[in-house]
């Protein structure tokens, strides 16, 4: 599975990809909107958690990787997350923050959202996020999402949820 835009390829996790991963995820800054940084641990079971999503779904978070370069800038992609106490289909997505404030984000989410709606049957897509994560909100909003609700929860305290209908998206100039 590869997802191609302008400057950034979607594949699939490997093994391989740990090393690069672990770097992002461990970060303090770059995770400040999580409960804590990740471990090594944590990090392996992530790569887990997406192999087996591909093959119950056909879909996960993939890496994504710079075309120029090949470098592993972060992930993004389709996952089904309990979202308020409904299992829905939800665009996630990180990006390293050596790589921030360049329009990665926002390219890949676009990226999975089109593929979303071209290859499944699902009629609106979501992004959910802590409160106080800007820069995630910017890019749903940036991949034509509105904000649709917000709910307390013990992981986020509060969690802003974005939504874009299938109906939305067909709609859109792309």
């Amino acid at each position: 599975m590869v997802i191609e835009t302008e400057r950034l390829l979607l594949r699939e996790f490997t093994h391989e990809d740990f090393p690069a991963l672990f770097e992002m995820f461990s970060d303090p800054e770059t995770m400040r909107h999580y409960p804590k940084p990740f471990d090594e641990n944590r990090t392996k079971d992530w790569i887990e958690w997406n192999l087996q999503n591909y093959k119950d779904y056909g879909f996960g978070l993939w890496a994504v990787v710079l075309k120029k370069t090949g470098d592993f800038i972060g992930d993004c992609g389709l996952t089904i997350q309990n979202i308020d106490g409904d299992l829905l289909p939800e665009i996630g997505y990180h990006i390293n923050k050596k790589y921030w404030r360049r329009g990665f984000g926002s390219e890949a989410a676009r990226a999975v959202r089109d593929w979303a709606f071209e290859h499944t049957e699902y009629d609106c897509l979501y992004s959910y996020m802590k409160y106080t994560n800007i820069g995630s909100y910017s890019t749903a909003m940036a991949n034509g999402m509105k904000k649709i609700k917000e709910y307390s929860d013990e992981k986020n305290e509060i969690s802003y949820v974005y939504a874009i209908t299938r109906k939305e998206w067909s709609a859109l100039e792309r």
